[in-house]
């Protein structure tokens, strides 16, 4: 051992290396033997001389495969350091040889250099510890230690508080224990030295528990005296009638039903513990809703169950009906017997899902499992025989040890993750794997029942090798496997011995769907809705070539005849449709079922006959009519039909029988879940049968609302291209096919197509892609108008303002009571709905305005506020309610509020001339004025009551009172009093109130002078009958004077000490509530009109302007908070920021640092902060060691995790808050909010907020972190220890050593803070790695088993939450107790804000995009279309019913890239319900940066092109009814269709004018308009104009802000966003969506990527620009740039300047915006030393070298060896289908060639082929001049310079020959450029297409120079223009106006910012 010990370079750095081998002495005391051992050979090292000294050892920071094991005794040995050093030691000892044991030749990584740093520690240690023991011997000072934590815990543990004083002592008492008791079993012989060991185990495992401490010792803790909970509890542990323990080989009875199942399946011991506290949560929650009527416990609990029952089996129900098998859930008669079942069946589908793993994904493989381990259940509990064996009943797989991952997990999981290899990280194509949708959808079919139970893992659903095709063979027909499964036996497999049995396993393939890359998934999703837009524009040119202006017209016989030729193009499309579902299954042909296949053929049998029997019939009867005349004076007049017409009418009574049912959706919906056979029969003709998608059918009103809305859609769509698309262009069609042109400009290759084809298509081409692209126009529109509608009449954005909210804010607080607070009665449980016009003048009572709970609520969340910095200390005081010296009848209002509304009542009282009940009158007429001048004054008065205490003074001031109330109850005020002196006695009762806040005692006889001034000012200035209180006054004195003695001197006398006596109480006593009252009388006397804008931070401007105004929305009443649904939240985490470091805040890289921009962005806050913290700058935080306040306040504002966990425990807080308000009426609630200290109280609203709010954050790479010393893992561990209530969930990757060998072993980990430490709840070990699909969605998969309660909210780490906002959750989750429609809802979708738009204009741009979507477009979705999904937002799921049916996100690789909307399909399939609520709201983070931005559209485009691919989308189009699924497409991949068409619109208009212009067809089709004055001819080649709608779809954004901030404010900001550029960036944006889109469509390569989400905006280089850029928007500006230059050139002479113009504007403004945004963009960039810098890099980049590791930001080669991936795993078809593209790059050439002088006007083909020989010639002098290069360059340079120079004279000489002989121009040569270069690209293209075959030989590398040549060449001429601007200075000032004009609106410092300069704070 000592050979193998040895010191290396550890990777522990907190312990010195040793300078020789540590030795440990044999020399210890016979009570110490066994443990201080020898461990090494030799000497014993001499102990250090002197003092012991104190020293932590690293504990956290462990090798992974023995963290689990030793942390704890490294933990406890640190806590007894400096108590007990020796015991530390023995801990240490004691890790130590547990580590040794477990890896004895330290193979597992690290544990080589963490054994030698422990052992020096050890020898260290050895013996100066020994002087340290206050016992004899180590075995004493053991048992000392460890009898005082017994002690202790003995003594507090009875009443077990975590709040009290002696929590943390306890939990430590109980660590210690548990560890020291470990130690001493060790050392002793045996456990008899310890008689309490039970009591002392199960005491110390008190603080390893999640929420419930389900133990013995946990009956104390607060949330287990809960009636439910101990209800719950004895359900789970009625474990009578069960089997005997004894069977399962277990001591002892079973404990509980979980117990039971753990012995009898074998689950995980972790795993039982997590599913036990997960199902008593959830009965209890379910419990205390039960309603109260029935006084039997047992029958509200069998209610609860049968509830959860419902839910929990409803899946597995159906799944049952759907393949015919009878359900496993048997239920005894005997109700308490029946009670038990279900416990055990619910128990046992929860510790299956609990330990599923990825599995989760699969939830109909999870009933197969359920289904056969549920009939061994049934069989265990009756003792049933089995049949086979004879036997009583048993598991399958057994009780023991794991064995339920072992046996049935584990071969499942080994499918999922051999498939997800083979999709070789999202680069192989779909149908060469299986995904989790296919492995899930094979137990969709009674095929799955032959896998048997054991499993056979022979059986071909585990093969996962795909078969060669020579040994390719369908192993069976479904029908020969249907013959061998007709009963129970056959499920268990036992009658499967056949031929299955001899045969090799064949790789099933994909299962009823495959994903296959092509744009015809488009059509085959959505046929019918493609059928009608193609047989409507038949219908339309036929109708406009009939000339049909009336729609009686289309009765004519003739008209109608040839309308009804649209069927023959039905027909067509039907056999198109047919032929496709063939093709796109072909591949899933081996699981489909026999019935499918039929029905495809059959299909298509069908089509095909229909295709023939329509034209023949349309041909032979064609103006053949057989006519009938209707009766005298009918509008039908004659009616004719032919034989044509009838066959018709057959074919569309196919229809019929949809339509009807389209009418009846109940009817429908009964048909298609309905298991009747006659349903399934007809079912089985019409779709194929699948176990998702049937019974979506909504309701007859929903049907009606979202079919009326796409009535008017489609109407107004179809009527406007009637109108203004195809009839205009009807007649020029004409005159074209009359015009005969003969003569072309170039050689015509067709010259013998009559009518100018070429021309008809060129021009009606454009138009046809409008007509397909508008009809996303017409949507938005509608969608602007019914979504600004529905949001008037639920009362959005009606309190928007401040002003607004001043005025509304005396109806809060009935508001409030209303929504927040819980009706008496079981009526008010309903929702409440009131008018529209209700809720605007609602109107309040003062006894009802200001309700103690709401006053506690709304300071509550003011001190919020306070503590974001949102608001200062001033801010505060003006806001609070005050909560204390309540006055009977005065409604004291927030200071806010009365904002110099004294002043005013000051100022009308003085200038007024009346009677005062006029005066009285017109004050009384502002509320909030009246109240402030009552309360001043009842505050005075109590105040001058407490302040004088003489008995003259108080006669005098009764007096004074006595007047002025006796003067205003006889209304004579104003005569009595003078007004004119109010505002000098204002002045003088402000600076007594100001001494008097002072308190100082120098200032007595200042305080008297005061008092003395104000007796003056009123009895001698402003009392008529002042002279009363002076007789009075002058009549009490002492002595008496004369009469006529000066009043002055009495006055001087008065409120001033006297003969020992004190006539004024100063200062005042220090008491709470008369300085808060002090306080507020200061503030009421002395705020002015700044007031009126208090808060002044926008931010919490609209938080409280939008809580205002959800109180009058629409929203259900809110339970008690006991009774409410409870809920988690979830939130995955990866490697994201979690809070700022302090060097990353200090940290420029060249730019500011975050601090500093922090500082610079949120002014306002910063200030407040530093208030809050009482320091001036940074640097004094700095020197005061706040380095962690400075962290957090960063970090709040950036987009952290911490961020997110501070406002998701806001959950919790308002629910504490909520509970306190809920205390009984009897109560003061206001002494409860002062008393929440009190233990008691504040451990029962602890656990009640436990029991209901439960939050998750699966940080997957905590565990690694943890291992590695990552920073990141601190701040986790920080969050953990600041929120207790917090749990996170990671995977653990640990090593085991098997047989010497490491082994990997993942878990799931639950761990919460104990103490300093964190501490592992439930450890839960997985049957391998769990991340193998998407990574977010397997992150919140593995933890999704920790989550708790009913419903799941799902957040990103970039999201916020707010206190006032979580108020309300408790009524959102009421939503799930109402019907919507046919069925409650299953996700509840939310509003958010994007809280990153403040600053950047892009990230304005970007907030109210997505602003527009979140709010106005989702509303819409909801209701009325009802197609809303999951979008990623902060959605709530219906927890019980997600888990069941797959979990709330879908996994597998690329394909569910957007892994959340796959969710809301999910949702949707399964019959589910998906609405959408206002009125809750949660903060969202987004891009700030163009290029992060960019990346964030890309990422959703990819998205968005893998859906199309998806089966979800497939089914939703195919189920869907026809309106419904026009909603479903425009509102998911129809936007970006639409998207896509309308910039291939932009190239076919371009394309086809070049052709036009370059064939010379247009020129001499305009010159014969012209002559013969056809208007209508130039009109029809302008049609590119309609493209210019595509603006419209940005009016659901204007309406929405409309709404939000008044309309004014909308057209104001629309206009502003105009000037800064909005379209630019939108246009941009659509670039960005349409490259991305249609690439990944065709050629894959979809991936996540990463935007950072950095909070600063810098500038970005020229090179990452371009590298982001230059596909998907440089290279297509370039071109659309070259069409437009060609065509301007060759339309001069004879089109007018102005008409180009009108047709090409938009075109311009697209290639300019393609080109030049980024850098418009881009902070900085017109900066001439960036603009340097960026030249610099970008020939650095260009000219680098790549290679394997070179990086695509440092190499050009690299980079585009990286854009070419996703070529390199196309398929053929997308191959040539990119070759095709290509092709249009060759027309420049054919067509400019033509144009050259040099040709003398010749359209021979030679001259043509002579252009190819240019270019070849052009290309081997290239070539030639690259091979002289790599010959000569090196030793020959002078040679090679002579051979350049040769080559360039030998060019100059031709093309001076040419010019001679040829007449070539200075014009041909700028023609040839303009004609060879996109020849020179679309070669480039063909030859990136076809790397494959020449990659090998030299013309790769050729194609990779001239590539090399064309990307400088692009990115020179891009350069260019940019640094001729940024030599004038005014460029760079204008952008960066226009980039940062709301931070200029704010007075922000940007210079300083983008100049990169640090400010002095």
């Amino acid at each position: 051992m000592s050979n193998e010990i040895v010191p290396v370079d550890p990777i522990f750095d907190e312990e010195p290396k040793p300078n020789k081998q540590p030795t440990i002495s044999h020399g210890e005391e016979e009570e110490s033997k066994g443990v201080t051992r020898s461990l090494t050979d030799g000497e014993s090292s001499s102990s250090r001389s002197g003092r012991y000294v104190s020293e932590m050892f690293n504990s956290e920071r462990l090798p992974p495969t023995l963290s689990s094991e030793i942390q704890r005794f490294l933990r406890v040995a640190n806590m007894l350091e400096w108590k007990a050093p020796r015991v530390a030691y023995l801990c240490r000892f004691h890790a130590f040889e547990i580590a040794h044991n477990l890896d004895r030749n330290s193979t597992g990584r690290g544990v080589r250099q963490f054994k030698t740093l422990l052992l020096e520690r050890l020898e260290r240690d050895e013996e100066i510890t020994k002087t340290t023991r206050q016992e004899q011997s180590d075995l004493r000072e053991l048992k000392r230690v460890y009898d005082e934590s017994r002690g202790y815990i003995n003594q507090h543990a009875g009443a077990f508080d975590f709040e009290n004083s002696h929590g943390e002592k306890l939990i430590d008492a109980c660590i210690i224990a548990s560890v020291l008791y470990e130690v001493l079993k060790t050392v002793t012989a045996g456990p008899q030295a310890l008689a309490d060991r039970d009591s002392i185990q199960a005491k110390s495992e008190l603080f390893a528990y999640n929420i419930l401490p389900l133990d013995h010792g946990g009956i104390q803790h607060a949330i287990m005296k809960f009636p439910e909970i101990k209800a719950a509890i004895a359900v789970v542990r009625n474990v009578r009638g069960l089997p005997s323990a004894q069977n399962f080989q277990k001591r002892g009875a079973f404990l509980d039903l979980f117990e039971f199942l753990q012995y009898s399946f074998g689950f995980q011991k972790e795993n039982v513990a997590n599913q036990r506290e997960h199902l008593v949560l959830l009965l209890a929650n379910v419990l205390v809703r039960q309603p109260q009527k029935q006084l039997s416990t047992l029958k509200l609990v069998d209610a609860a169950i049968d509830e959860q029952m419902r839910k929990f089996f409803k899946n597995y129900t159906n799944w049952c009906k759907f393949l015919g098998r009878k359900s496993s859930i048997r239920l005894p008669c005997v109700n308490q017997e029946a009670q038990q079942y279900k416990i055990l069946y619910i128990g046992l589908y929860l510790l299956i899902w609990g330990e599923a793993a990825n599995l989760r994904f699969m939830p109909e493989c999870l009933c197969y499992i359920f289904h056969h381990m549920a009939c061994e259940l049934h069989g265990m509990l009756t003792g049933a025989v089995s049949m086979t064996t004879g036997d009583t009943v048993m598991p399958a797989y057994g009780g023991s040890r794991e064995s339920f991952l072992s046996n049935v997990v584990t071969p499942i999981y080994r499918v999922i993750y051999e498939e997800a290899e083979k999709n070789k990280s999202g680069t192989a194509d779909h149908s060469t794997w299986r995904n989790y949708d296919d492995l899930n959808e094979f137990f969709w079919s009674p095929d799955c029942f032959l896998i048997g139970w054991p499993m056979r893992l022979e059986h071909d659903f585990f093969c996962t090798q795909s078969p060669k095709k020579q040994k390719f063979k369908i192993s069976r027909t479904a029908k020969e496997k249907r013959k061998v499964k007709g009963n129970e036996d056959e499920e268990q497999g036992l009658n499967d011995v056949t031929l299955e049995e001899i045969r090799e396993p064949i790789w099933l393939g994909k299962s009823n769907f495959v994903e296959i890359r092509s744009f015809w998934q488009i059509f085959r999703s959505f046929d019918r809705m493609w059928s009608f837009f193609i047989l409507s524009l038949q219908a339309m040119i036929i109708m406009a070539c009939h000339d049909v202006g009336s729609p009686l017209q289309v009765l004519d016989a003739v008209i109608m005849e040839d309308i009804m030729s649209i069927f023959i193009t039905s027909a067509m499309l039907k056999l198109i449709q047919a032929i496709l579902d063939i093709i796109f299954t072909w591949k899933a042909r081996n699981t489909m079922e026999l019935s499918q296949k039929r029905r495809q053929v059959l299909r298509l049998a069908i089509a095909v006959i229909w295709t023939i029997v329509l034209p023949v019939y349309y041909a032979r009867s064609r103006r053949k009519y057989t006519c009938y005349s209707a009766q005298y004076g009918s509008w039908l007049g004659e009616w004719c039909y032919s034989s044509f017409m009838v066959a018709v009418a057959i074919y569309l009574m196919t229809n019929a029988v949809d339509l009807v049912l389209f009418f009846v959706p109940a009817v429908s919906k009964y048909i298609e879940i309905s298991h009747w056979c006659m349903c399934k029969t007809m079912l089985r003709w019409i779709q194929p049968r699948l176990y998702v998608g049937r019974g979506m059918q909504e309701t007859q009103v929903s049907l009606f609302k979202y079919t009326f809305f796409w009535i008017l859609v489609l109407s107004t769509k179809l009527v406007f291209s009637y109108s203004f698309e195809i009839k205009p262009l009807i007649a020029p069609t004409r005159q074209i096919m009359k015009i005969g042109v003969q003569i072309y400009d170039w050689h015509e290759l067709f010259p013998k197509v009559r009518s100018n084809a070429g021309a008809i298509v060129a021009v009606w081409a454009p138009i046809i892609v409008v007509y397909f692209m508008d009809t996303q126009i017409w949507y938005s529109v509608y969608c602007t108008v019914c979504g600004g509608l529905y949001g008037i009449l639920h009362h959005l954005g009606e309190i928007r303002t401040l002003g607004m909210l001043r005025s509304r804010f005396h109806s809060l607080p009935s508001a409030f009571k209303l929504c927040l607070i819980p009706p008496p009665s079981k009526k008010g449980q309903k929702s409440r709905t009131k008018s529209f016009f209700q809720n605007i003048f609602c109107k309040v009572s003062q006894s009802e305005a200001l309700d103690q709970k709401f006053v506690l609520v709304w300071n509550q969340i003011i001190s919020t506020f306070r503590s974001e910095d949102l608001i200062s200390n001033r801010e505060m005081d003006l806001m609070m309610i005050p909560t204390s010296g309540l006055f009977p009848g005065i409604i004291r209002w927030p200071i806010f509020l009365l904002a110099n509304k004294f002043s005013t009542a000051l100022s009308i009282a003085r200038d007024f001339v009346g009677k005062d009940k006029k005066l009285f009158r017109k004050i009384r007429k502002d509320e909030y004025m009246y109240s402030a001048l009552k309360e001043c004054y009842v505050s005075v008065k109590s105040i001058l009551e407490i302040l004088i205490v003489g008995d003259l003074e108080k006669r005098v001031v009764f007096n004074i009172v006595n007047e002025i109330e006796g003067s205003i109850k006889e209304s004579s005020f104003l005569q009595d009093f003078k007004m004119s002196e109010l505002p000098a006695l204002q002045v003088k009762f402000v600076e007594l109130l100001e001494l008097l806040v002072e308190g100082d005692k120098n200032q007595h006889d200042k305080v008297v002078e005061v008092l003395q001034d104000i007796f003056e000012l009123v009895t001698n200035d402003m009392m008529a009958n002042g002279h009363r209180v002076l007789d009075l006054l002058e009549s009490s004195q002492e002595t008496v004077h004369d009469m006529t003695a000066s009043p002055r001197r009495v006055e001087r006398q008065l409120f001033e000490s006297a003969a020992g006596k004190t006539s004024i109480y100063f200062p005042l006593p220090d008491d709470g509530t008369l300085n808060e009252q002090i306080k507020r009388l200061h503030l009421l006397l002395t705020i002015k009109d700044k007031a009126m804008d208090i808060p002044a931070n926008l931010d919490a401007r609209r938080r409280i302007s939008f809580f205002a105004t959800s109180l009058f929305m629409d929203m259900p009443s809110a339970p008690e908070v006991r009774k409410m649904l409870s809920f988690s939240v979830i939130t995955p985490h990866y490697m994201e920021d979690i809070n700022f470091s302090m060097k990353e805040l200090q940290s420029s890289k060249g730019q500011v640092s975050i601090i500093f921009y922090m500082q610079n962005i949120f002014p306002d806050e910063w200030k407040n902060f530093l208030e809050r913290m009482g320091y001036q700058n940074l640097n004094e935080l700095i020197d005061e060691s706040k380095e962690e306040e400075i962290r957090n306040w960063a970090s709040f504002r950036g987009q952290t995790l911490s961020r997110t966990v501070r406002g998701m425990m806001y959950y919790r807080e308002a629910l504490k808050l909520q509970a306190l308000v809920e205390k009984p009426e009897n109560k003061d609630i206001l002494e409860d909010a002062i008393e929440r200290n009190n233990p008691k109280l504040s451990a029962e609203l602890d656990a009640l907020a436990d029991m209901k709010f439960t939050y998750v954050i699966s940080c997957q790479m905590f565990g690694s972190q943890k291992s590695s010393g990552d920073p990141r893992a601190e701040d986790i561990k920080d969050l953990m220890r600041r929120y207790p209530a917090l749990r996170v969930a990671y995977i653990e990757e640990k090593e085991e050593i098997v047989g010497d060998k490491p082994q990997k072993v993942y878990s799931s980990v639950l761990a919460k803070a104990v103490g300093n430490f964190d501490q592992v709840i439930y450890r839960i070990k997985l049957p391998g790695p769990p991340i193998i699909g998407e990574g977010k969605p397997e992150n919140q998969n593995h933890a999704i088993i920790f989550t708790r309660g009913e419903a799941l909210q799902t957040i990103d780490m970039n999201q916020d939450n707010y206190l006032e906002e979580a108020l309300k959750v408790r009524n959102l989750l009421q939503e799930f107790l109402q019907n919507h429609g046919r069925r409650p809802p299953t996700i509840l979708g939310l509003r958010e804000h994007i809280f990153t738009g403040s600053v950047s204009s892009l990230a304005w741009f970007m907030s109210y995009q997505e602003t527009s979507f979140v709010t106005i477009g989702q509303r819409l979705l909801a209701n009325p279309l009802r197609v809303r999904f999951h979008y990623g937002h902060p959605d709530i799921f219906d927890r019980v019913f997600h888990i069941t049916r797959g979990g709330i996100s879908k996994a597998s690789k690329t394909i569910n890239l957007s892994e959340d909307v796959f969710a809301g399909f999910n949702s949707t399939l399964r019959r589910g319900c998906i609405t959408y609520h206002e009125y809750l709201q949660v903060g969202k983070g987004r891009d700030v940066g163009l290029n992060q931005i960019s990346k964030f559209e890309a990422k959703v485009a990819n998205g968005n092109s893998e859906q199309t691919l998806s089966r979800d989308i497939h089914r939703l189009g195919r189920q869907f009814d026809f309106f419904r699924m026009l909603s479903c497409y425009f509102t998911t991949i129809g936007f970006y269709f639409s998207s896509l068409i309308s910039v291939i619109g932009i190239y076919v208009f371009l394309y086809g004018q070049l052709y036009l212009v370059l064939s010379g067809l247009q020129k001499a089709l305009l010159l014969e308009a012209r002559m013969q004055n056809i208007e209508s001819l130039e009109t029809a080649l302008a049609s590119q104009s309609f493209i210019q709608l595509g603006l419209l779809t940005g009016l659901p954004m204007v309406m929405e802000i409309g709404l939000e901030k008044g309309f004014l404010t909308a057209l104001k900001d629309f206009v502003l966003m105009q000037l800064q550029l909005a379209a630019v960036f939108f246009t941009f944006s659509l670039g960005t969506k349409t490259h991305y889109y249609g690439r990944t469509i065709m050629h894959g390569g979809a991936k996540y990527m990463p935007t950072g989400r950095k909070v600063v905006v810098f500038h970005a280089s020229f090179t990452e620009n371009y590298r982001l850029y230059s596909r998907s928007h440089f290279v297509k500006g370039f071109e659309l740039l070259l069409l437009l230059v060609v065509y301007d050139l060759f339309r001069r002479s004879y089109q007018s300047s102005m008409a180009y113009v009108l047709i090409t504007y938009s075109v311009w403004f697209m290639t300019i915006t393609w080109l030049f945004a980024p850098f418009l963009f881009n902070p900085s960039g017109f900066s001439w030393d960036k603009i340097v810098d960026d030249w610099k890099g970008w020939n650095k980049w260009i000219k680098e070298q790549g290679g394997i590791g070179i990086q695509q930001d440092k190499s050009w080669q690299s980079w585009w060896n990286d854009e070419q991936a996703h070529l390199r795993r196309s398929g053929y078809g997308a191959r040539l289908f990119e070759i095709l593209l290509s092709l249009r790059f060759f027309l420049y050439q054919y067509g400019l060639v033509y144009h050259l002088d040099i040709s003398q006007q010749s359209k021979n083909f030679l001259v043509y082929v002579l252009s190819w020989v240019v270019i070849l010639a052009v290309f081997l002098t290239v070539k030639a001049v690259n091979i002289g290069r790599q010959l000569f360059s090196a030793n020959y340079h002078l040679m090679f310079r002579f051979f350049k120079a040769f080559l360039f004279l030998s060019c100059f000489a031709i093309v001076i020959t040419l010019s001679i002989i040829c007449e070539l121009s200075l014009k041909d040569v700028i023609i040839c450029c303009l004609a060879f270069l996109p020849t020179g690209w679309g070669l480039i293209l063909v030859a990136q297409a076809v790397r494959p075959i020449i990659e090998k030989t030299g013309f790769w590398h050729f194609t990779e120079v001239l590539v090399q040549a064309y990307d400088y060449g692009m990115g020179s001429v891009l350069f260019a223009p940019v640094a001729i601007l940024a030599w004038l200075p005014i460029i760079s000032a204008f952008q960066t106006r226009f980039l940062f004009n709301q931070a200029f609106n704010r007075h922000l410092q940007i210079q300083p910012i983008l100049a990169g300069k640090k400010k002095q704070t």
